[in-house]
């Protein structure tokens, strides 16, 4: 599995995202003709090489055309201080019509989409009204749309697989918005760094934009702790302010260490039951955990609720995984709940052959998960989450496509 881990020691945001994923071996032009997808006309994208202090590192911008100065951030980290554009007043819908109705591959619209819905998410509740009637200002511009689409399509063309994130330094000080004179952070950023840690580093400025926050508060699975990998790729990603430290984001790419290897089909493998029971944890915490897990090699994960001591309800938290992924999976359940002591047992299973295969199905080419025994198909069960996809795009009930897909699935291979 390819890792990617964004230091943040002077913040995020968008364009340092885009010019650390170049520096770190992402092809500029694979990069720049992937984006000439989105139906945005009227910006260019360039690359060149700066010195931060005494480190060198790419800077990457995307340049709008004809725009006019606008009430913007001031000291954004993604754009020069005091630079600011008038451009379309965009909402959440106008922004997914326009990932949709480009050519990009799925993984990267599934998630560009997460980032901003995530973001109309935050203002929403900062402003008092739903996610889709939220009109974005700074990141309905062109600049940000290519950002947050340039991050997520660069990271899938460098083939990572999960996104890691040290703290955020949160900054301080105020700066001019659309709504006026605002605090720093501001409080849409405020609201996307929720569960995210962070750290006062004493400089007054916007360090962390809503872009940035946006990014690595949605696609990284662990925040705050760089993963174990072997290191490939070390690239530096460009600000644009003038600190007293060098205004630079680094990524390193890496890969995780080699999972035990899968027994041969007959064979009986070795894993274990990891476990912990927990009554004190805010229910919103179980998904992000239930993630993290599945991050650092869980083979599965499940939780079953339980009467505790005093008549306390309680959670049971079960993670099977291979014998070498146990210390990950309890440094996760240890950082990612509260518990405070995890128990595991050894247990013998038989796995079936499992293999991925595309099948063409009315809808459109669905993935599925087939399984055989003996060269005989047991299951095929297509991936839900591209049926659920396929169900929305077209409008129609997800049961419909569901079933379709079976069908097919049975008839193509049973």
């Amino acid at each position: 599995m390819r890792l990617a881990y964004f230091d943040c020691p002077s913040g995020a945001a968008g364009d340092m995202i885009l010019g650390a994923l170049v520096d770190a071996g992402l092809a500029f032009e694979a990069l720049r003709d992937g984006l000439a997808h989105l139906p945005l006309a009227g910006y260019a994208l360039e690359k060149r090489e700066v010195m931060k202090g005494p480190f060198r590192a790419t800077k990457v911008e995307v340049l709008v055309r004809g725009e006019e100065p606008d009430h913007g951030h001031a000291a954004r980290g993604d754009g020069p201080a005091g630079e600011m554009h008038r451009h379309p007043h965009r909402t959440l819908p106008d922004i997914l019509d326009i990932l949709h109705a480009s050519a990009l591959p799925v993984p990267v619209l599934e998630a560009a989409t997460r980032i901003f819905r995530r973001l109309a998410e935050a203002e929403g509740r900062v402003h008092g009204m739903p996610p889709e009637r939220v009109v974005f200002h700074d990141v309905g511009a062109v600049d940000a749309i290519v950002d947050v689409t340039g991050a997520c399509l660069g990271l899938h063309l460098l083939g990572v697989e999960a996104v890691h994130c040290s703290a955020l330094p949160i900054g301080g000080g105020f700066v001019r918005g659309a709504h006026g004179t605002i605090p720093v952070p501001a409080p849409g950023t405020a609201e996307l760094l929720k569960g995210m840690p962070v750290v006062d580093t004493g400089v007054r400025r916007e360090l962390v934009t809503p872009t940035g926050a946006a990014i690595l508060s949605t696609l990284a699975v662990s925040p705050g702790f760089m993963p174990d990998m072997t290191i490939e790729a070390v690239g530096y990603g460009a600000g644009t302010m003038e600190l007293s430290t060098p205004n630079v984001i680094r990524l390193v790419l890496g890969r995780a260490p080699a999972p035990a290897v899968a027994p041969a089909p007959g064979e009986l493998e070795v894993i274990l039951q990891v476990e912990t029971t927990v009554d004190d944890m805010s229910p919103q915490l179980w998904e992000p955990l239930l993630e993290a897990l599945l991050e650092a090699g869980a083979l599965d994960v499940y939780l079953t609720p339980v009467m505790m001591k005093r008549s306390r309800p309680g959670v049971v938290l079960t993670a099977l995984c291979h014998p070498a992924a146990r210390a990950d999976v309890a440094r996760v359940l240890f950082r990612e709940s509260t518990s405070i002591g995890v128990r595991w047992t050894e247990y013998r299973r038989e796995p079936l052959a499992r293999e991925i295969v595309r099948l063409a199905t009315a809808y459109g080419p669905v993935d599925f998960k087939v399984s055989r025994r003996d060269g005989r198909v047991i299951t095929v069960t297509p991936e839900f989450e591209q049926v659920r996809r396929i169900a929305r795009d077209k409008g129609l009930a997800v049961r419909e496509v569901l079933d379709e897909a079976r069908a097919a699935g049975r008839q193509l291979l049973v």
